[in-house]
């Protein structure tokens, strides 16, 4: 439903209303208390079927539009919605790929390293060699 049925609807219910309130001041107690409760219950449907057409923001292009719940969205609607999806995945892989040459540096400075001192890489392996740095340490 549209804003202009509702309206309509909304005003032939005032229209009701005004006519069966003019009508009640003739009625006996019981039926003016059914009434009364037929009002309540009516009252809460009305209240559910507003709730179903609840309006929601879509972003589109730069600018945020309000739609109902019930209408359908356009394809650059749509394809606005999963751009920052898309912008989301494309920084993790940035971030994913920068982290990855930085660790690479780091090994390949230590690398150098130890290829560029004046002890042989074998050394670094021995279990002797440990001794000897935590001897020299202390000393």
């Amino acid at each position: 439903m549209n804003s202009t049925q509702l309206e309509q609807q909304d005003r032939f219910a005032r229209q009701v209303t005004a006519r069966l309130a003019a009508g009640t001041a003739e009625l006996p107690y019981e039926v003016s208390e059914r009434l009364r409760a037929a009002r309540s219950q009516a009252l809460g449907r009305r209240k559910r079927v507003a709730a179903l057409h609840t309006a929601t923001a879509v972003s589109g292009s730069g600018a945020a539009t309000l739609t109902m719940g019930n209408e359908r969205q356009s394809l650059w609607n749509r394809i606005a919605s999963a751009l920052p999806i898309l912008a989301l995945a494309a920084g993790l892989i940035v971030v994913y790929s920068l982290e990855n040459d930085r660790r690479a540096s780091e090994v390949a400075e230590v690398d150098a390293a130890l290829l560029t001192d004046d002890l042989p890489p074998s050394a670094y392996a021995d279990p002797g060699f440990i001794q000897f740095l935590k001897q020299s340490s202390e000393e």
